[in-house]
């Protein structure tokens, strides 16, 4: 184990060394991950990105265009020849059809390289002609990034905590009949053991439509082909980790191991450590809707899923030493055309709120963080109607259950953050003072003008914060 463990160690310093002096002599390239949990619209944001990144004439707030210095941005072929492209031709075509509509959700990593080139400023930019930035974005699930907080616990910790938690959840209630039911020093039978991943799957499956964000292993949710194999058939169990041979629990243990060294390991060496910029997207609107307990339950996820970044500072020498780290790291919350314009200060500031442990924790560690509120495709207007005599601004879109327009008044979001921090950390069951709504809009029909990207919301300034820098 501790072999391998340097191995892997060894093998990303050559990574970073061959990355560290092809950027510094050559062309450089950043790696953009991006990232989420579930429904907050990594599709969508990769797609419009690189949209508006092509036709750039919505992107105001990137710096390098404001000043005329990007000539030219194109797709090429993706480096890793292991990885799957990003469709970024399909996903586009269902946003800009006659009829549009979203496009299909993150399933598996993918990736896709634009290239930019800028013309130099400052004193030197009259000698040399524009140079080329790559941009290397990465796509992954959110599930898999929550699975990188595994790689430090053991199988008993794992089990205590798991089990704890989920008690009170009437979503656990069938798989926690069925643990009760099975003595864990008892012979492993495979039957069993499929029986009891089933319903932890089935679990963490409705956990995660309730609103919970600590559903992990994230596989069990998102198998892709390794769904059915022993890799995602255990579940956890209390025990003292004295187990005897061939027992039940034992079996489990060694097959969660299994789970972070042929699953978790290869994820964080083959992607995840070799990122430069990460961006994470959250329905938070979403959260705050299903209530006090999912905001607190996201707020953690938060805190665990900066656990799992390295960040920090890349100097030239520190990548030498140390390996690549995670420069910068935006916190995004999507869906900002689902309120009209007056609330969204007050979506940036509760997003602030809610990573607020997480970015310091990242601040502190010489990495630089943000936290905003955006939209990366708008698929509302904004109005302002009477009703019961007072004025409601409201935003209007196509309802994607039934196809028919509606305004749409979600609630007044509060000035200070801490009127829903705090009833989220104290445990309340529902918000004692507001109602929040929310309403799912199907993507409008665009009239795109000749060099416009799609329309979005602030998707240029996070374009700025995460890469401005390089350009």
């Amino acid at each position: 184990m501790v072999i391998t463990e340097l191995a892997d160690g060894i093998t990303r310093r050559v990574e970073a060394l061959g990355d560290t002096l092809s950027g510094t002599f050559f062309e450089p390239v950043i790696r953009l991950g991006v990232t989420g949990l579930a429904r907050s619209g990594k599709t969508v944001f990769i797609t419009s990105l690189v949209a508006n990144l092509i036709d750039r004439a919505r992107m105001g707030q990137l710096v390098a265009q404001a000043e005329g210095r990007i000539a030219a941005a194109y797709l090429q072929p993706q480096p890793d020849d292991t990885l799957p492209r990003f469709d970024y031709e399909t996903h586009l075509a269902a946003l800009t059809a006659a009829k549009p509509h979203w496009p299909d959700s993150t399933r598996a990593v993918s990736e896709l390289r634009l290239s930019l080139r800028v013309r130099p400023t400052g004193l030197l930019s009259g000698l040399s002609g524009p140079r080329t930035l790559h941009l290397d974005i990465v796509d992954y699930p959110g599930e898999w990034l929550l699975d990188l907080g595994l790689m430090d616990k053991s199988y008993d910790q794992w089990s205590r905590e798991v089990t704890t938690r989920i008690a009170p959840r009437q979503q656990a209630a069938e798989f926690l009949a069925a643990l009760g039911g099975v003595d864990p020093q008892s012979v492993h039978d495979e039957v069993t053991a499929q029986d009891l991943a089933r319903r932890f799957t089935g679990y963490l499956h409705a956990a995660r439509a309730a609103g919970y964000y600590d559903c992990t292993p994230g596989r069990f949710i998102l198998p892709g082909d390794l769904a059915g194999s022993p890799v995602l058939t255990f579940a956890p169990m209390l025990g003292d980790g004295n187990d005897p041979r061939k027992s039940l629990r034992r079996e489990m243990a060694r097959r969660y191991e299994a789970y972070k060294a042929q699953v978790v390991k290869p994820f964080f060496r083959d992607h995840f450590a070799r990122i430069d910029r990460q961006v994470v997207l959250v329905d938070a609107l979403g959260a705050i809707h299903k209530g006090p307990q999912a905001v607190e339950d996201m707020r953690q996820a938060m805190a665990e899923t900066l656990g799992a970044f390295r960040p920090g500072g890349n100097a030239f020498l520190s990548r030498l030493l140390r390996g690549k780290r995670v420069e910068r790291i935006l916190f995004a919350a999507t869906k900002a055309d689902h309120l009209h314009h007056s609330q969204h200060p007050r979506l940036s500031a509760i997003m602030q709120a809610l990573t607020r442990e997480a970015r310091a924790r990242a601040d502190f560690a010489g990495a630089q963080t943000a936290a905003m509120s955006i939209a990366a495709l708008r698929a509302t207007v904004e109005e302002t109607i009477t009703h019961d005599g007072a004025q409601l601004d409201c935003v209007r879109g196509t309802l994607l259950e039934t196809g028919k327009q509606a305004a749409f008044y979600p609630g007044a979001l509060p000035e200070d953050p801490n009127r829903l921090m705090g009833p989220a950390r104290e445990g309340a069951q529902s918000w004692l003072d507001a109602d929040y709504k929310v309403m799912n809009f199907a993507p409008a029909p665009l009239r795109l003008k000749p060099g416009e990207g799609p329309p979005h919301i602030r998707l240029d300034r996070a374009v700025q914060f995460l890469v401005g820098d390089r350009l």
